[in-house]
């Protein structure tokens, strides 16, 4: 049977070293005595499945959003520099609205 990190995260203590129980590895000795901080990655490690979760962008263009905010991270740079608080209040304004854009369109 095939899990998911999510399915593997919801299931308790119990039931893991259940799904433990099934599996032959050497990476999973000692699988009763594991709390689930340390049996949630070796499980994910032996199955092969990444021990995080991901998330998607839903919406808008995620990498056109981010090469914007580097982009002004430059000219934030420029306007540290300079010392135009003006031009650097415009461009924080800026960052912070792209950053909480990609936030919102977050599943």
């Amino acid at each position: 049977m095939t899990h998911t990190y999510e399915e593997l995260h919801e299931m308790t203590v119990a039931q893991l070293r259940e799904v433990a129980a099934g599996i032959e590895d050497e990476r999973l000795a000692g699988y009763s005595t594991m709390h689930k901080e340390q049996l949630l990655p070796a499980l994910c490690q032996v199955l092969g499945i990444e021990a995080h979760v991901h998330h998607e962008v839903v919406g808008i263009d995620k990498a056109k959003v981010k090469a914007e905010i580097r982009a002004l991270k430059v000219e934030r740079t420029a306007a540290l520099e300079t010392g135009n608080k003006a031009e650097l209040k415009k461009v924080r304004r800026q960052i912070h609205q792209l950053k909480r854009r990609l936030r919102r369109a977050t599943v």
